[in-house]
């Protein structure tokens, strides 16, 4: 009879942890293609990747516990995958073959492993900064820090030409100074629709900052459509009024930064133009990036 209630015992804590794993199953399956999607680029290949987030899923398994039920369930999903990146990498990684990785991801290969991990959750997850610092496990202090340096590692290495549309001038020079102090190089500064079409004719650029109300009383946005009726590139609107762009009316810009802007949430938006307007060359997609 004792026998029987210890297999009747046991039986109650098997289905017990079985509709536990079913419950955490159910809750983290939405995520689990963004998941496959970030450690796909983060490890260069399909592959690797599937290998990285089978790992993920098997530690869940072995220790429900490890997935942080007290913050976002996304996140805490993001924070068990990079423990297993960082402790199982050598086993886990699958050989990419030749040919495999484009140019994007040999240039993220090429960044600091955090700095590079906290650039692509808040690059391509959408992470804010603190939930940059959850998933790595560290202040925000320090991801706000692994992120300016790994906008400082890609500017290097694609550094550019920008055109500053700016007709406030100590806005403009804050601007000029934030982007010199990445390794790219000011062009020109336009206060008008007109110096701006002006300044492109003379030197084409490789990247552009534009308000949406110039000096005159033109427009920015005019400005832009006019340059880019002519040449592709990636431009960023900082304005004041993010409102006046983003109506549904028209295709929406890409890339904004709302004023007052940090200088932090400029630097990390210049690194995410450059970087996707490459791998849109190759790949033909875009991205989505909105700070303030």
């Amino acid at each position: 009879m004792r026998r029987a209630g210890r297999h009747r015992c046991g039986g109650v804590l098997t289905t017990t942890k079985q509709r536990l794993f079913m419950s955490l199953a159910q809750a983290i399956a939405p995520h689990l293609p963004y998941l496959r999607r970030f450690a796909r680029v983060l490890a260069g290949s399909q592959s690797g990747g599937d290998a990285y987030a089978v790992a993920t899923l098997e530690a869940i398994l072995a220790d429900p516990a490890a997935l942080d039920r007290r913050i976002d369930l996304r996140v805490a999903l993001y924070r068990v995958f990079l423990k297993v990146w960082q402790s199982a990498q050598p086993r886990v990684e699958a050989p990419v073959a030749p040919g495999q990785q484009d140019e994007g991801f040999a240039r993220l290969e090429q960044l600091t492993p955090r700095p590079r991990v906290a650039f692509l959750l808040a690059a391509v997850e959408g992470f804010s900064t603190a939930h940059v610092a959850e998933a790595l496990d560290c202040s925000e202090d320090e991801a706000t820090g692994l992120l300016t340096e790994a906008g400082r590692e890609l500017s290097q290495q694609l550094a550019t030409d920008i055109l500053i549309i700016e007709d406030e001038p100590i806005i403009a020079m804050d601007l000029e100074a934030l982007v010199e102090s990445l390794g790219h190089r000011v062009i020109d500064v336009a206060r008008t629709h007109k110096e701006a079409l002006e300044a492109v004719k003379r030197r084409r650029p490789g990247l552009v900052l534009a308000d949406i109300q110039l000096a005159d009383g033109s427009s920015g946005l005019d400005a832009v459509n006019d340059i880019l009726s002519e040449a592709e590139m990636p431009v960023i609107f900082i304005t004041a009024y993010p409102e006046r762009l983003l109506t549904g009316a028209r295709p929406e810009p890409t890339f904004l930064v709302t004023k007052p802007f940090s200088p932090d949430a400029v630097k990390a938006v210049i690194s995410q133009a450059l970087f996707f307007d490459r791998r849109s060359q190759q790949a033909g997609v875009g991205s989505v990036a909105e700070a303030s």
